[in-house]
């Protein structure tokens, strides 16, 4: 009888692996790097709560040091030069006009000067800073635009996915520290205009599916993106913000034509390439619009600095900030791709710090200074406000280490957890798995049945 039960038990497990009863997470192929992912955050949560806690420190403001902050600028510049690498471009493909290589170099120097702007409490740089933080949030746009106008992939997958590579840390950090996710606040900035950008699109694809042709389809769905944009941010509406806070009332009205400035540069990027593959992938590059193309871009970040960066009242350059901060991108995006060559080179050494930049973002606040951004810790003996240079910028590399390491390690984790739940919504969406199964298999199935009876009569 026993032997009759187990016979019956190993017929109904066959038959329901054959059937396709694989549990969700036997389908789970990723579920062990998500777990070691969770338990390598908890360990990365654990040194920024510690680093930020860390008792012995002082007021970020007696740290103000313009000449060490240019200092390290040049630094940096002297690094990023020595690892300039080239790599020429198919001719298939042509001139590549902010190729991927060079979108992380400038995102990596954006950033080296944004976190010592911080470091150094540097007030006179903060127009600058201000620019860099919307190039950011236009490269949202920009970049997004360009993938879902390509792919039209607008799917749960795409949506969650992004959202994590965003949030996952930054929310970790933010509840385990119990710090409010303002003062991370370009991580909404970017979640917002990822989800406008993706929104944008849609309705691009959806009259382009009415019947419309590419460029009007294009053109009318971003009109009606410019359109939400100007009734929410130029009327009243805009003050339902300040129910989140005041601080994202201010930020979000700082930078809220970014994103929809870098959605309409990704609709007109494929005429941007066009004179690039005429000016630069021919035998000879031609000259005179090299020279004309530096000059204007040259003209167009001077004329940024002469009329509005100058100004040394924030409170005066922040309002006209969101209407002019695209004449010192442009101007830069002019410049640095002003050749074939120049096209072709950039730097590793940006290009690594660029891929860690959100990292790096919300770390800085708890480990490379503390207090949440408030206090420089003191690591090295002897450094702090009254100590040697020396041994100040000594403690300024410690600490450094240790933050963009821990920056590095943060966004590997991150990517594993969000590769992983991706797949895990795959598995979700499919249902339960069917098996193939063959004949035979079936054969068998039956066989045992009908030695055990149909209903398993014998085995009881």
């Amino acid at each position: 009888m026993q032997e009759t039960a187990i016979t019956a038990h190993t017929a109904t497990t066959t038959e329901y692996k054959l059937m396709g009863g694989q549990s969700l997470l036997d389908r789970w192929s990723s579920k062990k790097e998500f777990l070691l992912a969770q338990c390598q955050v908890a360990v990365i949560l654990l040194v920024a709560h510690l680093g930020n806690i860390y008792p012995k420190s002082y007021h970020r403001n007696e740290n103000h040091d313009p000449t060490t902050f240019y200092a390290v600028c040049g630094i940096m510049l002297a690094v990023a030069l020595a690892t300039m690498q080239r790599k020429e471009t198919d001719p298939k493909r042509g001139v590549q006009l902010l190729s991927r290589a060079q979108t992380e170099e400038w995102k990596g120097w954006m950033q080296f000067a944004f976190i010592m702007y911080h470091y150094y409490r540097m007030y006179s740089a903060y127009n600058e800073i201000r620019c860099f933080v919307s190039a950011y949030v236009w490269m949202t746009g920009f970049g997004n635009f360009l993938y879902f106008d390509k792919t039209k992939d607008f799917t749960v997958d795409r949506a969650i996915s992004m959202w994590l590579r965003i949030n996952y840390f930054p929310l970790l950090l933010s509840v385990f520290l119990s710090v409010p996710l303002e003062l991370y606040y370009v991580v909404p900035l970017h979640t917002t205009g990822f989800f406008i950008t993706m929104a944008s699109c849609w309705v691009c694809c959806a009259l382009e599916r009415r019947g419309m042709p590419y460029w009007k389809s294009r053109i009318g769905g971003l009109l009606i993106c410019t359109v939400v944009h100007i009734l929410f941010y130029e009327t009243p509406a805009v003050n339902s913000l300040s129910l989140f806070s005041d601080e994202y009332l201010f930020r979000f009205q700082s930078d809220k034509y970014s994103a929809l400035v870098g959605i309409w540069s990704g609709l007109v990027w494929s005429k941007f390439k066009a004179y690039m593959q005429w000016a630069y992938n021919g035998e000879e590059e031609r000259t005179a619009a090299k020279w004309v193309q530096r000059f204007a871009g040259s003209a167009l970040m001077a004329l940024w600095w002469y009329g509005f960066g100058s100004i040394s009242d924030k409170f005066v350059y922040n309002p006209v900030h969101p209407y002019i901060f695209w004449m010192p991108v442009a101007g830069w995006l002019m410049v640095r791709n002003s050749s074939k060559y120049l096209t072709e080179l950039h730097s590793t050494a940006l290009e690594f710090f660029g891929r860690i930049t959100l990292e790096t973002y919300v770390l800085q606040f708890h480990v490379f200074m503390c207090d949440n951004v408030q206090h420089i810790p003191q690591v090295i003996p002897g450094s702090g406000p009254d100590g040697l240079w020396g041994l100040n910028f000594l403690n300024m590399l410690f600490c450094g280490s240790i933050f963009v390491s821990l920056a590095w390690w943060a966004r590997k984790v991150t990517v594993s957890t969000q590769n992983a739940v991706v797949d895990l919504m795959k598995e979700v969406r499919k249902g339960p798995k069917e098996l193939s199964h063959s004949e035979s298999e079936l054969e068998d199935v039956a066989l045992i049945k009908a030695e055990n009876g149909e209903n398993g009569e014998n085995s009881k």
